[in-house]
């Protein structure tokens, strides 16, 4: 068994990990819809979508160098990482530099992405996540499971117990409102008492070299505003040409992700404090970030680099919704993460990943980008089987099924038969299927039809 299968049979057996996945997944999924048919003509709108980030990803180099000239401009200082480990070393000097001692830091999975949280810890500088779900996950000492929901799989009965053990002055009354307030008595004093905040950025406005976080809570504005330095990083491909094209994604992103018309807190920041501005950092540090974009847009993934991170794909992914985000093992779960994943961990370490789906397409059709999630996938399936990477037992099944489908008499004999066998097993032993067990350890198989399709399909022909 792989580390894959352990995580999703451990997950399977979670009763608990359902129900807090359905809750905000169905939920998701419910909102989406709603919002998708009160937006005229949002098909377009997803073609439109997808074409700016095309164009931006086939003139990557062009808009970077505008957004760095830009962004300099407004005072800010643009540094460059091609790998993880790189991005990381910049902010830990920038850190040191400035002598902080604590850092507030605003939900960013490409955060998560590089080690960022690791490296601080590391380096012995103290770390606040300022979003109430990161929060939870940091206190939990946990990753994230979900990229807007980064706590989805816990219940609420899960979080009061955690903030009563964990808190400084944890909530009485059992309700939403007094754990949220617990958490704000607990965060704030931090957030406005730290001497860094860091950020990653939803869009990189290349037209003015302004940066644009999108926030549920106003978190990145208490954690970026107050300290003397605000720290971003981003991978390369957030870029958009313009306002204009940023308003547009926008308009695509919160739909998509929560269901809402626009996110309660959408903000651009455009270099450190002016002289006569009233707050603000006084230095504004942004690290562009490549770490496998680059090698992704030249072989033939170009299309991921189109994904603005909303999670409509997990919310609607049924394999996702079952095992939740720890499964996939990897920072980014769902549909999205089984293309990404290998990219960042490669291939032999995640190749369960793309064959963790059921290539319904549900996926694509939801994609607010319209990535072609299951062609992507099954590009990676491919790779895996050049490359020698499946399991030897695969293998010689599927090479002795080829062997007998290229052969429809003997094919024909043998469906039959199994069929037949398969029937007589239904009652009450399908589930002890040899060499069946990853279909019937956690779900019912029920018994075959009398007849096999084609003998069906033959059948409603002659009528």
């Amino acid at each position: 068994m792989s580390a894959f299968t352990d995580r999703a049979d451990a997950a399977l057996a979670d009763p608990i990990l359902k129900i807090a996945v359905e809750r905000t997944t169905g939920t998701a999924e419910a909102k989406r819809a709603i919002a998708v048919d009160a937006f005229p003509d949002f098909d377009r709108a997803r073609d439109r979508a997808a074409a700016i980030k095309d164009h931006v990803i086939a003139h990557l180099g062009h808009y970077l160098e505008q957004f760095e000239a830009n962004a300099v401009a407004a005072g800010a200082k643009v540094h460059w990482a091609r790998t993880a480990d790189e991005a990381c070393r910049i902010v830990i000097d920038l850190c040191r530099a400035a002598g902080a001692k604590s850092v507030a830091r605003s939900k960013s999975m490409l955060g998560e992405e590089i080690g960022l949280p690791h490296a601080l810890a590391e380096a012995g500088i103290g770390r606040v996540e300022t979003d109430l779900a990161e929060h939870i996950i940091q206190l939990a000492d946990e990753r994230p499971s979900h990229i807007i929901w980064p706590a989805m799989h816990k219940t609420r009965e899960q979080v009061s117990a955690l903030f009563k053990a964990r808190h400084r002055t944890p909530h009485e009354e059992e309700t939403i409102a007094a754990m949220a307030e617990s958490a704000r008595r607990e965060l704030r004093t931090q957030m406005l008492g730290a001497d860094v905040g860091i950020s990653g950025a939803n869009f990189l406005i290349a037209d003015t070299g302004a940066i644009c976080t999108v926030t549920n809570e106003g978190n990145a504005e208490l954690s970026l505003v107050p300290p003397r330095m605000h720290i971003v990083t981003a991978g390369i491909e957030k870029i958009v040409p313009s306002m204009a094209h940023a308003t547009h994604m926008l308009r695509m992103l919160a739909r998509s992700a929560t269901g809402a018309a626009l996110t309660q807190y959408t903000t651009f920041y455009t270099g450190p404090a002016r002289p006569a501005d009233r707050d603000g950092p006084e230095e504004m540090h942004i690290v562009l970030v490549d770490n496998g974009r680059t090698t992704m847009r030249e072989d033939g993934l170009a299309e991921m680099l189109r994904c603005i991170r909303c999670g409509a794909c997990m919310n609607h992914c049924v394999v996702f919704r079952q095992i939740g985000g720890h499964a996939y093992g990897g920072t980014y779960p769902g549909p999205m993460g089984a293309v990404l994943t290998p990219v960042l961990d490669g291939l032999p370490k995640s190749r369960d990943l793309p064959n963790a789906c059921t290539l319904n397409g549900k996926c694509q059709e939801v994609c607010p980008v319209r990535i072609p999630l299951p062609t992507l996938l099954r590009g990676w399936r491919e790779k895996s089987w050049r490359e020698g990477l499946e399991p030897k037992t695969m293998r010689a099944g599927l090479g002795l099924w080829a062997w007998f489908a290229r052969r429809p008499s003997l094919y024909r004999a043998a469906s039959g038969m199994a069929l037949r066998g398969m029937r007589v097993l239904g009652r009450g032993w399908i589930g002890r299927l040899p060499l069946a067990g990853g279909w019937t350890a956690h779900r019912d198989m029920p018994a075959p039809e009398a007849h096999s399709f084609m003998a069906q399909y033959k059948k409603g022909r002659r009528r």
